[in-house]
């Protein structure tokens, strides 16, 4: 009996421990590549030369689309944005994804509208789960030294 307590205790302590240890020592960017989820994204923000200014003193908050996130746009759209001919729109799209400040999930309302980096505006609904305009917030509150990273399930796209 004391040792299937035993087992059980571990075994919750080991599924209640973060995704991304001790994140908030490590800005967004090494935040995100430690997590290994986000290649696409850290690649397109290397390529739209946005690395540094991630890494930067911040606050940052970012909602961060997922491997699979960037795999669902229509074939070719990666490949067309990663093209350096196209870096502006790259970066318009990034950049659409991180609002100044740190925005934690405890400070969302629902319809509650918040101003990107970009320029446009991300609305939040919280009515079933939260989500920014139409992706799902998948993870939340995901710390880092400079900032906060909410995983999404979709990439978001600027009226451009």
């Amino acid at each position: 009996m004391l040792r299937r307590t035993m087992l059980t205790i571990t075994a919750a302590a080991f599924l209640a421990t973060p995704a991304f240890p001790a994140a908030h020592s490590m800005d967004i960017v090494d935040t995100a590549a430690n997590a290994g989820d986000f290649n696409t994204l850290l690649a397109a923000a290397e390529a739209a030369g946005l690395v540094d200014t991630l890494k930067s003193e911040g606050p940052f908050t970012v909602f961060a689309p997922t491997d699979a996130a960037f795999a669902a746009l229509p074939k070719g759209t990666v490949e067309n944005l990663l093209d350096p001919a196209n870096k502006d729109q790259l970066a318009a799209i990034l950049t659409y994804h991180v609002i100044a400040g740190q925005v934690m999930s405890g400070d969302l309302s629902d319809g509650m509208t918040a101003t990107t980096v970009q320029g446009s505006d991300v609305t939040i609904s919280t009515d079933s789960g939260v989500m920014v305009n139409d992706a799902n917030v998948v993870s939340a509150d995901i710390e880092a030294s400079n900032g906060v990273i909410h995983v999404i399930d979709k990439v978001i796209m600027p009226d451009m």
